[in-house]
């Protein structure tokens, strides 16, 4: 495993839970070595936890003494937008909460959410799952013309009490019940959700931090970006060593990581 060359850095891509945070408990030295270095990097801020807005992450970021703002945030919704404004779509039934809904309609004015003559099912985090959500979009599903989409892949949400059923879950029940899976999930690991950060920094200038393997290292390696291994959240050491290629770096905390 090689070291990682700070001084050729520019922009640090973060995840959110289990780099940062586990639910709502802070890993303090996570918090404090962004803020250490908040004037010497670009840090961006990404997580495909699509439950929550990014107004709703930076209150909470700011709560924890990190001085986020939104324009700092990359989020699967961006690329979602821009597909459903690439297809000319303009009716979707959404399995979402109240706060995806409402940041996908300040990206997407024109969008109706409905599930009358909708032309998508969106699938995102919804922490507010009913069965009457499952049903409906259930059966829009049975129509092939009906697009399928997907916010993300993670099978769960990681929580201080354990993993939650998250997108990756969900979409095991609807193969289950309709048949269907979709036919574009964004977010990590696809690496469209680093267009804002490409659009401005080099490749080598650009390290991506994370403690899943299956999000986070894939997509600094479908990126073709450094990536950092924190085990303070979902991966362990010994899923590391499994991989068949290992991270650029790998250490207990993100704190441990940043320059000091």
């Amino acid at each position: 495993m090689s070291t990682l060359d700070w001084s050729q850095k520019r922009c640090i891509v973060l995840d959110m839970d289990g780099t940062i945070y586990l639910g709502s408990n802070p890993i303090t030295p996570a918090v404090e070595g962004i803020v250490r270095n908040w004037e010497r990097f670009d840090f961006r801020f990404l997580s495909n936890n699509t439950s929550h807005s990014p107004a709703s992450y930076v209150q909470k970021l700011n709560g924890m003494g990190i001085p986020a703002r939104l324009d700092q945030f990359v989020t699967p919704a961006e690329p979602l937008v821009l597909h459903l404004e690439a297809l000319g779509i303009r009716r979707a039934f959404l399995v979402g909460n109240d706060d995806f809904k409402t940041y996908l309609h300040s990206l997407m004015p024109s969008l109706l959410f409905t599930a009358e003559e909708a032309e998508c099912v969106i699938l995102a985090y919804d922490t507010d799952l009913t069965y009457a959500k499952l049903a409906t979009s259930a059966l829009l599903l049975q129509n092939t013309k009906v697009h399928f989409f997907a916010t993300h892949p993670d099978l769960v949400c990681p929580s201080p009490k354990g993993p939650l059923p998250d997108v990756g879950s969900f979409l095991a029940l609807y193969k289950t019940a309709t048949g269907r899976v979709p036919e574009k999930i964004f977010g990590k690991p696809d690496p469209a959700i680093l267009a804002p950060v490409f659009a401005r920094y080099a490749k080598s200038q650009v390290v991506m931090c994370g403690d899943r393997l299956s999000t986070d290292k894939a997509l600094a390696e479908n990126a073709g970006i450094d990536f950092i291994l924190v085990l303070s959240g979902e991966a362990t050491a010994e899923d590391a060593a499994r991989e068949k290629r290992a991270p650029t770096l790998m250490v207990d905390n993100l704190g441990l990581a940043l320059p000091h």
